[in-house]
């Protein structure tokens, strides 16, 4: 097996690994307007979150926690309308693309996103190396924009693809333009649970790496998340200036080292980081 195929297995199951983390969002205070037959239909649909491409009926119920006559109707439902399907000849089911409208729906209305887009592209074509556009979703971050260099990293990372925020330098971005009693709500959601041998797991120095990161305006990961891969970001905030998104140049450790990368690329990050933040700034006062 090659470098570069251990590297992209690594990464494979770091983000099925983090994906399939249950996160403390997925408890709800239930009121007399909550819909539960609304609860169960989402459960099922993110029984696939996790590395299983399709499941059973036994495998669905298991996940999701729901009786077996409860998740057949839900099952079924999700079938007729379209967003399941039947795998022929077995007994297992899987999504359907149908299930993209919603992602698609999100990203086209995604004012941050056409904003930013310019700019990651503009630095991918310059620099030949990934960006990506992140938003920070409870205790994870998400990739809501990619534009793929010349030397693409991480070939397993899409949009949509979730992480851990504490463990990554996106993540720490954002939360270093967060209230403090915002990010030791964050600490409190995550599993301090180590991805690669690298990944900083100890409360206090993850607090003071953020504090850190709030006074420099960058920050940087290597290796923490996935074997290989280097990160420097930059957050992206809102007209009180509070963290909203991140910005990062992603490059591996075959061609870079953490020195080199955030002498020639930190300022990248920042300049576009703050070009967005003054952009969105104009338009919501408008």
């Amino acid at each position: 097996m090659t470098i570069l195929s251990r590297t992209r297995d690594a990464c494979r199951e770091t983000i099925e690994q983090a994906m399939s983390q249950p996160t403390t969002t997925e408890t709800h205070t239930r009121s007399s307007l909550f819909i539960g037959s609304t609860d169960k239909t989402f459960r099922v649909l993110h029984a696939f979150d996790g590395p299983a491409r399709h499941l059973t009926l036994i495998d669905i119920a298991r996940t999701t926690g729901l009786d077996r006559s409860s998740t057949q109707r839900v099952v079924h439902t999700l079938e007729a309308l379209g967003y399941l399907h039947r795998i022929p000849d077995t007994r297992m089911y899987g999504l359907t693309t149908k299930v993209l409208q919603f992602s698609y729906n999100y990203l086209r209305a995604n004012e941050l996103i056409e904003k930013a887009s310019p700019y990651l592209l503009d630095m991918s074509r310059r620099l030949g190396e990934t960006t990506n556009l992140l938003e920070l979703d409870a205790n994870e971050i998400v990739f809501v924009a990619r534009f793929p260099g010349q030397h693409l990293v991480n070939m397993d990372i899409v949009v949509g693809a979730r992480l851990p925020a504490m463990f990554t330098a996106a993540g720490i971005a954002i939360m270093s333009r967060l209230s403090e009693e915002r990010v030791k709500a964050i600490l409190a959601q995550t599993r301090l649970e180590p991805l690669t041998p690298f990944t900083e797991t100890d409360p206090q120095r993850l607090l003071e790496r953020i504090r850190k990161v709030a006074r420099r305006g960058y920050a940087v990961a290597e290796n923490e998340t996935v074997f290989g891969d280097i990160s420097i970001a930059a957050p992206v905030t809102d007209y009180g200036g509070i963290g909203v998104a991140a910005i990062n140049i992603s490059v591996p450790t075959s061609r870079w080292t953490l020195k080199r990368a955030e002498a020639e690329l930190a300022q990248h990050v920042q300049v576009a980081a703050t070009s967005i933040s003054k952009s969105r700034l104009s338009a919501l006062r408008r």
